[in-house]
């Protein structure tokens, strides 16, 4: 099965990740969301990610914000495409986090994308070429 998951770092990101889900709801994808940050919880996300390891067609959206350290460590731990959809409140926090979420070591790919809405629509565009 086609699945998403979501992984945000905190339960303050809950509003931000509800709009992913909102736009998932319609389509024939499994969501899964958990919170797990990679700071605090790193050994949870690790279990995490363990668990979809032998799946055909996963994607993760992460959502953190701040150093971001969510986005990169699941991408350094998986093969499956990582979208991070940082959250903000206003303008400077929208900056510190796009700027830690675009700040990623070699070999550790992630998409980031700002609009919760569009990181739901690439998600489902990466899993239109699963053959599954």
């Amino acid at each position: 099965m086609k699945t998403v998951v979501i992984i945000m770092g905190s339960v303050v990101d809950g509003p931000h990740v509800e709009k992913i889900i909102a736009k998932l709801d319609s389509s024939a994808v499994r969501v899964e969301n958990y919170v797990a940050s990679a700071h605090k919880q790193p050994m949870d996300v690790l279990k995490i990610i363990d668990d979809y390891k032998d799946h055909q067609s996963v994607v993760f959206i992460t959502v953190a914000g701040r150093s971001n350290a969510l986005s990169g460590f699941v991408a350094a731990n998986t093969t499956f495409p990582v979208i991070a959809c940082p959250p903000f409140s206003d303008t400077i926090d929208m900056l510190v986090n796009i700027h830690s979420t675009l700040q990623m070591p070699s070999e550790v790919p992630v998409l980031t994308v700002l609009d919760p809405r569009n990181a739901a629509l690439a998600a489902l565009r990466i899993l239109a070429l699963a053959r599954q």
